[in-house]
């Protein structure tokens, strides 16, 4: 007689937020592709709340804590947002003044992305 076992996978917790996240998503989110690139979406999440947490970045975003880690890494590297220790906490402080990347885009700076997404939106500490 052959015994018949299930394999089991085990998922980390940040992983298995952002595979909810993904399911929770809408048919428009569903597509597989936005406007706007994960950098982005996570400069956005910075300059709304400058004491957020990686791991509520990677959840509303829909990616990863590591992928928002690297990101994080790619956007102080190259000078956009500004990384403190307050306690055991991280303030970020997101440089408005600096001109996009893309040659498109270049004579526009930070500010203008983060008003034209952000308008009339309160940060979400004040929320």
């Amino acid at each position: 007689m052959i015994k018949k076992t299930r394999k089991v996978r085990r998922v980390s917790g940040s992983a298995a937020r952002a595979r909810r996240s993904r399911r929770a998503a809408s048919p428009e989110e569903r597509s597989g592709w936005t406007f706007l690139t994960n950098h982005a979406h996570v400069l956005f999440c910075l300059a709304e709340d400058p004491e957020v947490r990686l791991r509520d970045v990677a959840e509303r975003v829909g990616i990863t804590e590591r992928a928002v880690q690297r990101i994080v890494t790619d956007l102080e590297g190259e000078g956009f947002v500004s990384r403190s220790r307050v306690g055991r906490r991280n303030l970020y402080e997101v440089h408005a003044d600096k001109p996009l990347r893309h040659p498109i885009e270049a004579h526009r700076d930070v500010k203008s992305l983060l008003t034209l997404i952000l308008r009339g939106r309160a940060p979400r500490a004040a929320r």
